[in-house]
């Protein structure tokens, strides 16, 4: 290994690394690439400035993966996210009050629901909305205010102040992206201010995670993984990534081992 390795050639090996093992440590490249923690801290700066990563204490994680609006998002795997909202809607029991968060797969959640159910559904999605008009056992809270298109939910002043009225028994969380370090994480900030004003006042929080999102972090964090989350995730979820969040007392949920 060279004395030092350019700008550029550091940057490329970081991008490599973060491919190939998911994360990078500051102190470890310094130490690899006989540079100061400083330079590598600096380099990770640019990179997450452009996009390239997601910073995160001591390092980096790649950043979270991106697929568009609510409505192009819900036409993807469909197959993946009606077998994590097989094994999530269990969770959901009679006599509850539910927050259905905004997400592709809180969208499969709500269309996986029994229709005899009887329940409180709250959500600030008018797709999840709509999705559980005609089930009705359920009863259903449609928290309004402005309508923030890229997150397909309202988000905004009015939103936070209606969710501050629910004291939720279940949170069933969208999150961008899933890390035992960095926590739940979204890419819109008014997005992940909502997120986070709702789990406070939930007394559980759930989040089915598809596994391109596990070990990604995106810019503005949510809540931190704790004896509180319910992570239900897919059947081929990396071992790593399973033994890491239940290092940090959460319960974890393999697809296929609890049906609704």
């Amino acid at each position: 290994m060279p004395v030092e390795l350019l700008l550029r050639e550091r940057k490329s090996l970081i991008r490599e690394r973060l491919r190939t093992d998911g994360r990078v440590l500051a102190a470890d490249l310094a130490r690899e690439l006989n540079v100061s923690e400083d330079t590598i801290r600096r380099d990770l700066r640019e990179m997450a400035a452009a996009g390239l990563c997601e910073r995160v204490y001591g390092g980096a994680l790649p950043i979270a993966p991106d697929a568009g609006s609510l409505s192009e998002r819900a036409a993807l795997a469909p197959g993946r996210k009606a077998a994590l909202a097989r094994a999530s809607v269990g969770f959901i029991e009679g006599g509850m009050t539910v927050f259905l968060d905004a997400g592709s797969t809180n969208l499969a959640i709500a269309r996986a629901i029994a229709p005899d159910l009887s329940a409180t559904i709250v959500t600030n999605t008018p797709l999840i909305a709509s999705a559980l008009m005609e089930k009705q056992g359920l009863d259903l809270i449609l928290i309004g205010g402005a309508l923030d298109r890229a997150v397909g939910a309202s988000v905004g002043a009015r939103a936070q102040r209606d969710a501050e009225l629910l004291r939720p028994d279940l949170c069933v969380l969208g999150t961008c992206g899933a890390d035992a370090q960095a926590g739940l994480t979204a890419f819109h900030y008014e997005d992940a201010e909502f997120k986070r004003l709702i789990a406070s006042r939930s007394c559980s929080v759930l989040a089915a995670v598809m596994s391109d999102k596990l070990g990604t972090a995106a810019p503005h964090a949510v809540i931190g993984i704790d004896a509180r989350s319910t992570l239900v995730l897919e059947a081929d979820a990396p071992e790593a990534q399973i033994a890491a969040f239940t290092e940090r007392r959460a319960s974890v949920i393999l697809a296929g081992e609890r049906a609704g």
